[in-house]
């Protein structure tokens, strides 16, 4: 699998061509995810040199853009890093009304792109919004027999997945998490203390799959408490890590505020069950964004705990009703004790309890089966 081809057909190519007929789109996701690579693949180049390829960083590029002026001869043209020009939201509004009739417009970027697409409305009403996430099961083929394995080991980002490599892995997680810190965060936010949220950066890991409190980030930082907050906040901008919510059903006393922590890139998580989780926790993510980004439905990705502790690990909703609930456990045991009491609790449909084994059975209403056989029963990216 690693290794064996430099090019995936990434599982939104379809729908962004399609959307392409009637508005731009935007193209968003962590650094280093792919969004280049396919934007290019759609443009049908084999290189970077290509018409229909315009990067800002480009100092011949820049000019032409800034004078509204679009390549003659194309039907789509790649707005790469154009969110680095202060007043690119007019800019491209700009392009969009007046070449949108002769040409398609696609613009990618970095986690900028996204935080400043919401900061305005002068482009409402003329783009698609799309996300692109690292590889999954599902784009790699859930029959596979080493997908899992590598996916484990060497995370979702194509560049370290396809080398198959654990020196390449280890040096690419180390540039890319350098970049995002000193260049990415430098450009998104205004903060001196970079060194701290480097620090911050390496206490995730360990936080992955549990409650997190910021009042412990705080004291192993020393940082304020405003400021933790503020920090982790701007590390899920940058596509670092992310948070989900507690479901709190009225049944049941559910904790309110302590959000759960997982990261984009799951082989920074320590091996064992944390790593599984969360490449769990990634692919229902990625199953919940696709369907709100192409479909229009507005999905969620939390988890049930009560005040005694009983916990499912994730719960899907789409338009605020649940769809089914997922409990990860890397053996092939027995539905657990919380998930049984949920199940009874709750008016969630569907509970599954994944594991990486083989064994597929149902138990008092609730199936057991590998993770694997749960991606090609729902169809998950």
């Amino acid at each position: 699998m690693a290794g064996s081809t430099n090019r995936l057909d990434r599982y939104l190519a379809g729908s962004i061509r399609s959307d392409l007929d009637d508005k731009m789109v935007f193209l968003g996701g962590p650094r280093q995810v792919g969004k280049t690579t396919l934007a290019l693949t759609l443009l049908g180049a084999v290189g970077r040199r290509h018409p229909g390829y315009l990067n800002w960083d480009d100092p011949q590029v820049r000019p032409v853009l800034q004078r509204g002026e679009l390549p003659a001869g194309q039907k789509l043209v790649v707005l790469d890093e154009i969110h680095k020009f202060p007043r690119w939201r007019n800019l491209v509004k700009g392009l969009f009304d007046t070449e949108g009739d002769r040409v398609s417009i696609l613009v990618t970027g970095s986690a900028r792109l996204d935080h400043y697409r919401k900061g305005g409305d002068s482009l409402q009403g003329r783009y698609h919004h799309h996300r692109l996430h690292p590889l999954t099961l599902g784009e790699l083929g859930v029959d596979s027999p080493d997908a899992m394995e590598q996916l484990l080991k060497f995370g979702g980002f194509p560049e370290p997945f396809l080398a198959g490599n654990v020196r390449v892995w280890r040096r690419w997680q180390r540039e890319r998490l350098s970049r995002v810190v000193y260049e990415d965060l430098r450009d998104l936010e205004n903060v001196r203390e970079v060194a701290l949220v480097e620090l911050l950066v390496d206490a995730l890991p360990e936080r992955v799959g549990s409650p997190l409190s910021v009042q412990s980030v705080r004291e192993d930082i020393e940082v304020a408490h405003e400021t933790a907050a503020r920090w982790i906040e701007i590390l899920e901008n940058l596509y670092v890590c992310f948070r989900i919510p507690p479901f709190g059903p009225p049944r049941i006393r559910a904790v309110k505020k302590e959000n759960k922590l997982y990261l984009w890139d799951w082989s920074q998580t320590p091996e064992g069950g944390a790593r599984f989780e969360n490449l769990v926790a990634s692919h229902l993510l990625k199953y919940c964004h696709r369907r709100e980004d192409t479909q229009g439905h507005r999905m969620e990705l939390r988890f049930i705990r009560d005040t005694d502790g009983r916990e499912v690990d994730f719960v899907v909703i789409e338009d605020n009703e649940p769809l089914f609930a997922v409990e990860c456990e890397a053996g092939e045991q027995s539905p657990t004790k919380a998930i049984r009491y949920f199940r009874e609790r709750t008016a969630i449909p569907d509970f599954y309890q994944v594991h990486l084994g083989e064994r597929d059975y149902l138990s008092n209403g609730i199936r057991v089966l590998p993770f694997r056989t749960l991606c090609r029963s729902l169809g998950l990216p």
